[in-house]
């Protein structure tokens, strides 16, 4: 039998890292424990990673990519109302239905991890860029930079607040709302 491939070895450890993730912080999961749920040897983990730092990094670069693609392929589908508030209420609604791996994105970063808070914060301002030119293109009533920037800062606060499970907050009720304010602007 082959040898597993580099990229699917990764994919392992990757998949692996992420589960974990589910009930652990990074700072509490060792790489016996990554190498243990991936079915693969500390040795082999060793090969592809040298630190947990470098797993989460890909882990990051893989959360941020998918949902910059999912965005761009949203608002490039000639076939969808991309209005306005359709835009405001896509940006708010992925952002926070994919919050869960951003918070440890956010714990590392906030406990020192330099990488990924430079990651974080670069792709806070590619995002922030791309928003803000969409918004241009549908408006000129609010400044495009700004609301692309005060959308980010909402769906950062829904996450944490539904993570918290906020009891007083409807989330899904407040991204419609925000939506139906936006209407009125276009």
């Amino acid at each position: 039998m082959a040898a597993p491939r580099k990229d699917d070895v990764r994919e392992l450890i990757i998949k692996a890292t992420e589960d974990l993730l589910q009930t652990k912080k990074i700072s509490d999961i060792s790489l016996a424990e990554i190498a243990d749920c991936a079915g693969i040897s500390k040795g082999t983990l060793y090969y592809h990673y040298k630190s947990k730092n470098d797993i989460l990094f890909d882990i990051t670069d893989r959360y941020l990519d998918e949902q910059y693609e999912n965005l761009v392929a949203w608002v490039e589908n000639p076939e969808k109302d991309t209005s306005l508030h359709r835009l405001i209420k896509f940006v708010l609604e992925g952002d926070v239905g994919t919050a869960g791996m951003r918070l440890h994105f956010f714990y590392d970063a906030m406990l020192g991890n330099a990488r990924i808070r430079e990651k974080l914060l670069s792709r806070y301002r590619e995002f922030a860029e791309y928003i803000a030119a969409r918004i241009s293109e549908r408006t000129s009533e609010v400044p495009a930079d700004y609301l692309a920037w005060l959308l980010l800062f909402l769906s950062d606060g829904l996450f944490i607040h539904q993570t918290l499970g906020n009891e007083h907050l409807d989330t899904r009720l407040f991204i419609e709302q925000t939506g139906e304010i936006f209407k009125r602007i276009e």
